[in-house]
């Protein structure tokens, strides 16, 4: 099949007595090729409504984290010694704020490091033996201080007094821990914490604690639901904050809800019932998702199924102060496997104080929902994040399978990316590629604080063997390269002017049209015919396609203006 591939391809360079003979052919064998050898990983999509950015992800299976411009090729990457566990973010100093684990005797642990540009780790801290494994996620806060969730171990003795029923030896609760780092002589110090076990209730036994009416107390968490048959109980999966109502949102996959709480306490407050901003300490302010959990209704008013990633949208976003989230299994009920991104608009005030008059929290419903057109197309049992978009368009991690994706708000797909990373290294283009899994990604514009400084040059695709080019208007499948036509561009990168050289056997009259676009699809410069020289000085600093329109199909060059 090769051999005839290129055998077809070749006889391009025969003049033009039989050409749209041949031509035919040669559309048709391309045609067959790509049927043959479908692209499996990379960019598959990158229009021009795409917002213009560089992507952030660190792969489950891999201790290196990945930054990628909008047609998958590598920026930069950080090494570790250590898998994610499962976060990672650019600080708006450049460093990258990583979460890892490790093996110690005691089991599986938890450690956070900050790594520089140069890939020298300049920080790193694991809690320690005072408290649980961290994991899942953490929030830099605008103090420099870390919110780190933390598993919290509790006996079976615990349990019970507490009004607890299990079989199992232990139970997994959670808690919240702050540290204020000391980035010069390492570890931190502990400046806040918060606990679930402070603000239990439970329904079923007087002679214990806790004891209370689980639906007149919605602030309350009932140690009784769902069950401990899994002595996972909670298993938070995401933190963030609220800097406006020094608040902190949580979500607690299993219970199948967020929960907002109160950042303004201190430790003691935290721990119980009064004091903070919102004078209720440590109980939940509002939550929201499975008004079941605090026995305000039934299995028919659930709205999240085992969610991820709760979090305000940004002032200055569409929908800011918003709650976005990955809602990974609504389809339960159904027997359907498909998932959704949702915002709920809270009833908060001015001030933050949430207006609940008894009942089920509100609101109602959901204020937006994307879901496929094809609702089982779009689908992660588990992991998974979302992030909303400077131009209004929504950034989603498919987290399992690796495939990320962004959609306009109209909920069209204008780009779409699959992560070739593995715990093998990088994918083959067009094979099968499997443990891929990422937990989140995130997207920084190009003016983002943390790129000051630093050289933005694509490095080439992650994945090998792919003769895939970037195509910034529909798709990497429509753009294909002529392979004995030979288009170089030099110097590249550069600053005032790019040589073009063409060197193949086929006539110059074939150029139907020279093009230069940016990022975005906007083309900067547009020529008729071809020029060895072409002047890039009113041109910006970044990235750029040179793009050549041939009779019969078209070549696409990367440059880098700097």
């Amino acid at each position: 099949m090769d051999a005839l591939g290129s055998y077809i391809i070749s006889i391009i360079t025969i003049s033009t007595p039989m050409k749209k003979v041949l031509l035919a052919l040669l559309f048709l064998t391309t045609f067959y090729l790509n049927v043959l050898s479908q692209q499996t990983v990379g960019t598959f999509m990158n229009t021009s409504e795409s917002f213009d950015g560089y992507t952030l992800f660190a792969p489950i299976s891999s201790t290196e984290t990945f930054l990628i411009d909008n047609c998958g090729e590598k920026i930069h990457s950080w090494a570790s010694d250590h898998l994610p566990a499962l976060s990672c973010y650019l600080l708006e100093n450049g460093i990258l704020l990583r979460t890892g684990k490790f093996t110690t005797p005691d089991g599986s642990s938890g450690i956070i490091e900050m790594i520089d540009w140069d890939n020298n780790v300049i920080w790193s801290y694991s809690l320690g033996e005072d408290y649980g494994r961290q994991h899942h996620d953490i929030e830099m806060l605008p103090n420099g201080n870390i919110l780190i969730i933390v598993r919290d171990v509790r006996s079976q003795e615990e349990l019970v007094q507490a009004g607890g029923l299990t079989e199992n030896a232990t139970v997994l609760s959670e808690q919240l821990v702050e540290v204020q780092p000391d980035l010069v002589n390492g570890g931190a110090t502990v400046v806040w914490e918060w606990s679930v076990w402070d603000h239990l209730i439970q329904d079923l036994d007087d002679t214990k604690d806790n004891f209370g009416n689980v639906s007149e107390n919605p602030e309350k968490i009932n140690i009784n639901f769902p069950n401990h048959n899994n002595n996972d109980w909670l298993h938070f999966n995401s933190v963030s904050y609220n800097a406006e109502f020094d608040q902190i949102i949580i979500s607690c996959r299993n219970f199948n809800e967020f929960w907002i709480i109160d950042h303004s306490t201190t430790t003691a407050e935290a721990a119980g019932s009064t004091g903070g901003t919102y004078g209720q300490g440590g109980d939940l302010l509002y939550r929201w998702g499975n008004p079941r959990a605090y026995g305000q209704g039934t299995a028919a008013d659930r709205k999240l199924f085992l969610q991820h990633d709760t979090h305000w949208i940004k002032d200055g976003f569409s929908d800011a102060g918003k709650i976005l989230l990955f809602n990974n299994q609504p389809g339960s009920p159904e027997g359907l496997d498909y998932s959704t991104v949702d915002i709920v608009e809270t009833p908060v005030d001015a001030n933050g104080f949430y207006n609940y008059n008894g009942g089920a929290f509100g609101p109602a419903d959901f204020a937006w929902t994307y879901q496929a057109s094809n609702p089982t197309d779009f689908y992660s049992k588990n992991i998974s994040g979302v992030q909303r978009l400077e131009n209004g368009n929504t950034l989603v991690c498919q987290g399992d399978g690796g495939r990320f994706f962004e959609i306009n708000p109209s909920g069209e797909m204008v780009w779409e990316y699959i992560n070739p990373m593995t715990n093998e290294g990088a994918t083959a283009q067009y094979s099968t590629v499997e443990g891929n899994n990422v937990f989140r990604c995130t997207k920084y514009a190009p003016d983002y604080p943390g790129f000051d400084g630093q050289t933005l040059s694509p490095q080439g695709y992650l994945e090998t063997s792919s003769d895939i080019v970037c195509d910034l208007q529909t798709s990497s499948h429509d753009a294909f390269i002529i392979s004995n036509i030979e288009f170089n561009i030099f110097p590249n990168p550069t600053k005032e002017r790019v040589n073009v050289e063409i060197q193949g056997n086929f006539p110059i009259d074939d150029i139907k049209q020279v093009s230069i676009y940016n990022m975005n699809a906007a083309a900067v410069y547009q020529s008729e015919k071809w020029e060895k020289v072409i002047n890039l000085e009113k041109l910006a600093k970044g990235t750029y396609f040179i793009r050549l329109d041939l009779e019969y199909g078209e070549i696409v060059k990367k440059i880098i203006i700097q």
